[in-house]
């Protein structure tokens, strides 16, 4: 028989907190040795008696593998656990939420001290972690390189999108992906608050809403297609104009419920605003075009250009 722990590869994980721990015990079920370290001893700990090496401290912790996981709180924490901490020839990894600047940042810092990097951005919770038909993955960008070499240790707790070599990629995708999905939330928790105190279950909504907001599914694809041909006006269905024009039907009723309309407003009033700007450039558009504002900024003045779209070309930052 073939020892397990000899044909997996091998690899140390700073941090357990909950979703660093579902990491660990994943691995460590998979056959992968694995090295841990926590501030709070304990956790670590608890983790030995599944076949974790135990470090005492950060410094052994990274001296234990070539490949390392980091799953700490914040950015910061990374130069608290890090900081006195010989880096040389490691590869890092790193799982800890950040934004894009902080993972470019994280980047050039590690090839400061003689290691390459690759962030991530894990879109799943701790539950998902080890159950593929779960449908979580994580979003990885840097260094293709490390990607490639330990892409078979990595895709072991969730499936692995290499998004590019940007090492902001990672932390820009999932925050995309978070951001739509809270402005969904937004949508959902204001038709609820609608029809609360009247003779409308909740229940008998819920699969309304599924319905309907997988119908409108379609937006996402429709959106990613003009934003590439810049071709705002084909096709379309309900242009802008009236888009605005039947909003008010949406802010007069929640005032009738007694709701307030702060979650949707914001939207309707980029609509109203992009229309404004130049109601004969704009009417016959899509509401895509108010993507245009959130670029740029700005409120968009009386009488702007009707070519303040999405800026061309745009792949390299400053």
């Amino acid at each position: 028989m073939t020892d397990n722990h000899t044909t997996k590869h091998p690899l140390t994980l700073l941090g357990l907190g909950d979703m660093g721990t579902a990491l660990a015990r994943t691995w460590l079920a998979a056959g992968h040795p694995l090295t841990v370290w926590n501030r709070t001893a304990a956790k670590a700990g608890a983790l030995a008696a599944d076949g974790a090496t135990v470090a005492a401290d950060p410094a052994g912790a990274v001296a234990a593998n070539g490949l390392v996981v980091l799953c700490l709180l914040d950015d910061a924490s990374i130069d608290d656990v890090l900081k006195d901490v010989d880096l040389t020839g490691r590869d890092l990894v790193n799982l800890t939420t950040g934004t894009p600047a902080e993972g470019r940042a994280r980047a050039a810092w590690a090839a400061e001290r003689g290691a390459r990097f690759v962030d991530g951005g894990i879109m799943a919770t701790p539950t998902m972690i080890g159950v593929p038909e779960a449908g979580g993955y994580v979003f990885y960008s840097g260094s293709r390189a490390l990607f490639d070499t330990h892409r078979a240790a990595l895709e072991v707790p969730a499936g692995a999108r290499f998004v590019g070599e940007d090492p902001g990629h990672a932390a820009l995708h999932d925050v995309a992906l978070l951001s739509a999905m809270y402005g969904m939330f937004a949508g959902i928790s204001h038709a609820y608050a609608l029809i609360e105190g009247e003779d409308i279950a909740p229940n008998d909504l819920a699969p309304l809403l599924s319905e309907w907001l997988g119908a409108m599914g379609f937006f996402v694809g429709n959106a990613g297609e003009r934003l590439t041909s810049r071709d705002l006006t084909t096709g379309v269905v309900s242009n802008l104009a009236m888009q605005v024009a039947a909003s008010g039907t949406l802010l007069r009723t929640a005032g009738e419920q007694g709701v307030s309309a702060e979650l949707i407003a914001p939207y309707l009033d980029l609509m109203r605003r992009r229309l404004d700007a130049d109601p004969a450039a704009h009417g016959g558009e899509d509401t895509v075009g108010a993507i245009a504002l959130l670029r740029s900024g700005v409120r968009t003045p009386q009488g702007a250009s009707s070519h303040s779209f999405l800026p061309c070309g745009r792949t390299k930052r400053p």
